[in-house]
């Protein structure tokens, strides 16, 4: 079991730490309201990640090998991407007109909901686990019901410790961050979530 634990750990790490709309969300969050619900973004991408690597782990996705299922979740979540990049957008060009307010500061509960939806938009994560649990099951790493346990509380622990990671050392710079720079990282991220919800439509298109 402890070899699952760990090898779940290293795949929470690795599937955690690609660039994508959470790490976007991730970064943004911290800079602009502080730790504790850049915390709280991880926290929501680590249970939907434990989530969907179960349902790989049943198998799952094959469900959605359905054009029916996989062109609904695929525009679904393309949309949401975009309508938050699009929303990250209008905070980076309101910010620069003054209009922000100081009553408007993310709660944890905000920000673990936003991540939540920004991570379950994309149905392509519950393939990506199938892979890997299907790899996972040929190394003999789910034998038993332990060892299965074992690999998914390795993939939470390991999503989990990726964006705390990334939340501590956003937050330790973000006293040398300025107005400035606050507002170029809303316009990166806001594209970034608008370009990733633009290749999400695009990939369920071609792949239909």
């Amino acid at each position: 079991m402890f070899t699952a634990a760990l090898a779940g750990l290293g795949l929470g790490l690795f599937v955690a730490a690609q660039v994508g709309p959470v790490s976007l969300l991730c970064v943004r969050t911290v800079l602009r309201h502080g730790l504790a619900p850049g915390l709280a973004v991880g926290l929501g991408a680590a249970l939907v990640d434990v989530f969907y690597a179960f349902l790989g782990m049943l198998g799952v996705a094959q469900l959605i090998r359905s054009d029916v299922v996989r062109w609904s979740l695929g525009f679904v979540g393309a949309l949401v991407l975009v309508w938050m990049g699009a929303r990250t957008l209008w905070t980076a060009h309101r910010v620069r007109l003054g209009l922000e307010t100081s009553g408007e500061v993310a709660s944890v509960a905000a920000a673990l909901r936003t991540s939540v939806l920004a991570t379950a938009s994309n149905p392509l994560t519950i393939v990506s686990w199938a892979s890997i649990f299907a790899a996972a099951s040929t190394a003999a790493l789910m034998s038993s019901f332990g060892a299965a346990a074992s690999l998914l509380t390795g993939v939470g622990l390991g999503s989990v410790g990726w964006f705390t990671g990334l939340a501590f050392v956003v937050f330790l710079a973000r006293q040398r961050v300025g107005t400035r720079l606050l507002q170029a990282v809303d316009s990166i991220a806001g594209a970034g979530l608008v370009a990733f919800g633009g290749l999400l439509a695009f990939r369920t298109v071609r792949d239909s």
